[in-house]
């Protein structure tokens, strides 16, 4: 670090597949020399923070440009649901093969990630031991990911009680803060969504024709007939867009974490606040890197000159 030089640190916050975005962050504040001390990660943030930390980001980089849904598919590891749909031990994996620094205290940039006690509801600060332990716990995505057991407690993701971490690296010594929230303009995204679905002609009609089948069906009968009439339209409109558990999990998890780090940053600012907007981007669309890459690079670069003023 040069001589008077501020500290800066990186708040990354949590957002599933839209953590590709972090790359686009880091690669524009490297092309532009804007050096990076200091790293507190939730969740997918955590796993981006700790890879750049140890020097494997041209890596990381690199394997995520190359996913593609069959690529994803092949590190999910199915269990037999009963505290979450995927084992996650594959999770670990994606760390170590993008570096060899196993340990916290060997990242030459300090890192520290954020989780959450399933039990008692506190935050916590996982900044020693096994890395790719403390990844898998602060990615443990409630009813998706099981939850992973440290020292007797059980953890999940940090982002159910810090999405965006900036108190964290604030207290690590940042004088310069950079925040980069995933999960803005979610709620309004899929609004808008729910509106399209709703007035596309197809599935009026299709729900239209539905009806009349259904009506014609039971022209012969009265009472019986109505009741049925009745259940099966209701079945059929609400299971025309019925979206996916993984979407249901995925959307929820992402609507309280917008409005947690919309409170959370009211009260705790940082210097520069970067918002990608990916809200089209659903929780596995990790084969939409490129995409996700390119949003955090230029929203970045749209901040560079404040940043460089900061710093």
């Amino acid at each position: 670090m040069k001589s008077g030089e501020r500290k800066i640190g990186l708040a990354l916050g949590s957002g599933a597949a839209r953590g590709w975005a972090h790359i686009g962050v880091l690669q524009a504040l490297e092309e532009e020399n804007i050096p990076v001390h200091l790293i507190a990660g939730t969740s997918i943030g955590s796993y981006v923070g700790a890879v750049y930390s140890s020097g494997g980001f041209d890596s990381l980089k690199e394997f995520a440009l190359s996913i593609d849904r069959k690529k994803f598919l092949s590190y999910i590891d199915v269990v037999f649901p009963r505290s979450g749909l995927i084992n996650g031990k594959n999770a670990k994996k994606l760390y170590s093969m993008h570096s060899n620094i196993i340990r916290f205290e060997n990242l030459p940039i300090p890192v520290k990630m954020i989780a959450t006690d399933m039990n008692t509801g506190e935050k916590l600060i996982l900044e020693e031991g096994n890395i790719p332990e403390a990844i898998r716990a602060s990615c443990s995505i409630p009813g998706i990911l099981t939850p992973v057991k440290i020292r007797n407690r059980w953890i999940i993701d940090g982002g159910l009680i810090d999405p965006v971490p900036v108190s964290v690296v604030k207290s690590m010594g940042a004088q310069c803060v950079i925040a980069v929230d995933l999960n803005s303009g979610v709620i309004d995204k899929q609004k808008k969504k729910e509106r399209e679905i709703n007035n596309k002609p197809n599935r009026k009609q299709g729900l239209a024709e539905k009806s009349e089948m259904i009506n014609q069906l039971f022209s012969k009968y009265d009472q019986a007939g109505k009741l049925m009439r009745n259940k099966l339209n209701q079945w059929f409109k609400q299971s025309e867009s019925s979206p996916h558990i993984i979407n249901i999990i995925g959307s929820s998890i992402s609507i309280m974490q917008e409005q947690i780090t919309k409170k959370n940053l009211e009260i705790d600012p940082p210097d520069i606040l970067i918002q990608p907007q990916l809200p089209e981007v659903k929780m596995f669309d990790f084969d939409q890197a490129e995409k996700s890459i390119n949003e955090g690079f230029n929203c970045t670069m749209k901040k560079i000159e404040s940043i460089k003023n900061l710093v």
